[in-house]
């Protein structure tokens, strides 16, 4: 059996991002989100971060500050709700004048098998996971398109490609999130707009571990090469890469963050 091996060291910001304004969605808690909100900020770019729950925003923001030096602006948004969606982009160019990034991180899990699965289930996690992607993406390409320039990130699951039991609802909005990027990228192609997606495996944070058993992680976990869950940051690294003028031949792309075997 394949030893555990240890994680890695955290980056050295190397400055990114530097004079790049970036927003990111659903970016309060301890998952995703807040890790590429924070290695954003380390690497040199004016921030907004946005969620719905306002005091998690808040904290979110204060951790940001303390830790890297300059506390990022904020909005409190429902992605499910396009006017909130649309007074979003408003607050980012107010704030900024123009928006060079958005990460649409937004999403939302659970387990139920089909049988047992209700209309309301369905398609709440549709609605948060993939209609919102649709509501922000419609919001903001217009500015990114008027200024000839723009990245947006996506984040997606290998759930989109593989198949997983309780998983139906979200396995499907994730594999919309995969086709929606590629057809996205292409309309934006022409405007000098990329976009792109991430496809993490297994990323531990708060979040997950009290929404999924221990069973059931220790059986993910033992799937994966490394032997471990990735750090939330090792998502948001390959994140702010796509972000970054690195990655600047990529659009249309759905990039796996896993250590699985294929």
């Amino acid at each position: 059996m394949t030893a555990t091996l240890p994680v890695p060291a955290y980056p050295e910001p190397r400055g990114l991002l530097k004079g790049k304004t970036v927003v990111v969605t659903a970016a309060a808690g301890s998952g995703i989100g807040f890790a590429v909100a924070k290695r954003a900020a380390e690497e040199g770019a004016t921030l907004l971060i946005s969620d719905f729950h306002e005091r998690r925003l808040g904290e979110a923001a204060e951790r940001i500050g303390a830790e890297v030096g300059t506390r990022p602006a904020t909005c409190v948004c429902d992605v499910t709700d396009e006017h909130a969606v649309r007074a979003l982009r408003d607050a980012a160019l107010a704030e900024f004048g123009r928006v060079d990034v958005l990460v649409n991180n937004a999403g939302l899990g659970g387990e139920a098998d089909i049988v047992a699965m209700t209309d309301e289930q369905w398609n709440r996690v549709l609605d948060v996971t993939l209609t919102s992607l649709f509501r922000m993406t419609r919001a903001f390409l217009p500015a990114m398109y008027a200024a000839k320039a723009g990245v947006m990130v996506n984040n997606a699951s290998v759930l989109g490609w593989r198949a997983q039991k309780g998983q139906a609802h979200y396995a499907a909005a994730k594999a919309g999130v995969m086709a929606f990027t590629r057809c996205a990228a292409i309309e934006a192609a022409e405007h000098g707009v990329r976009i792109n997606a991430v496809a993490p495996s297994l990323a531990m944070h708060a979040f997950l571990a009290k929404v999924t058993s221990e069973e059931a992680l220790a059986q993910l976990t033992e799937k994966e090469a490394f032997k471990r869950p990735a750090e939330v940051w090792e998502v948001a690294n390959v994140m702010l890469f796509l972000a970054s003028d690195l990655s600047s031949y990529m659009t249309g792309e759905v990039v796996a963050v896993s250590s699985q075997r294929a």
